[in-house]
């Protein structure tokens, strides 16, 4: 039985359960600031956002939080915690019975088999596994000399070279600046590489780093790093790589974060309804 959950004190119990849990543990749910940003404030503002408990009779054994933006049909699941396939099962099925051509992202725990293997029934695509870094020691001093605030001057070269393949793309990331800082990395009055990251959290996350591959091992992803970790302060800064891309974990160590939980990300289109 599903049945929306209203305050945090329903669940509250639920999800403590889940700490430090190697397998089901939620990476969404791993700090202070995460679980008032994925859990606790969702579930006061239903207009933005689903946030559902599992129910066996009366025993809640399924909690699930998602961003549903509407207008573009898009959903990304901030919080899902279940040690029961029969929660996931009905909770698929409320999201293809509620939410049908939606498109949803996934962010779990790797060692969640029994979310994958849903996932995987209903062939969702699934991205490489992600490292998680947290910034636990100060940055190094740099130079950062051709590091420049995102402008006008600089807005179409930025976006033609954006990855395109997500959902922040240059053009949306633009029209967030409130929600975004944006620096690039200007050569010769070319703009060579850029990083997006949050700016309204304690805890904020680098979202995309990029580097044109012939301006690769000059100092630029370093520098981008470092001036936003300047802008960043005094606040924390966590990151995603794939845990298989050795320079970039590598160039994240170097400016002072250490590896935490690794991290799954799948892709799931709801089909259409008949």
């Amino acid at each position: 039985m599903i049945q929306m959950i209203k305050t945090y004190e329903e669940c509250r119990a639920f999800a403590a359960g889940f700490q430090g849990d190697p397998n089901f543990s939620d990476p969404m749910l791993s700090s202070e600031e995460q679980l008032q940003s994925n859990l606790i404030r969702p579930i006061g503002n239903p207009d933005r956002y689903c946030v559902f408990g599992v129910y066996h009779e009366e025993t809640l054994i399924g909690l699930f939080a998602f961003l549903v933006i509407r207008d573009e049909q898009y959903m990304e699941m901030l919080a899902g915690l279940s040690h029961e396939k029969s929660a996931y099962l009905e909770a698929l099925q409320y999201l293809k019975q509620h939410f049908p051509g939606y498109g949803i992202d996934f962010v779990f725990n790797p060692g969640n088999r029994l979310l994958r293997e849903q996932l995987n029934l209903r062939k969702a695509d699934f991205e490489p596994e992600q490292q998680k870094m947290v910034l636990e020691a100060p940055a190094p001093d740099m130079d950062t000399t051709g590091i420049v605030p995102l402008s006008d001057q600089y807005a179409e070269q930025y976006c033609a070279i954006h990855n395109k393949d997500m959902y922040w793309t240059g053009e949306k990331v633009m029209q967030a600046q409130d929600r975004f800082h944006t620096f690039l990395a200007i050569r010769d009055g070319r703009v060579v590489g850029y990083i997006d990251v949050t700016r309204t959290f304690k805890e904020n996350e680098p979202f995309d780093l990029l580097v044109l591959e012939e301006y690769r091992r000059m100092g630029y992803g370093r520098k981008l790093l470092a001036k936003a970790l300047e802008a960043n302060a005094p606040n924390a800064m966590s990151v995603l790589v794939d845990a298989d891309n050795v320079p970039a974990i590598r160039l994240y160590a170097s400016m002072g974060f250490a590896k935490k939980q690794t991290i799954l990300t799948a892709h799931w289109t709801v089909p259409s309804a008949e």
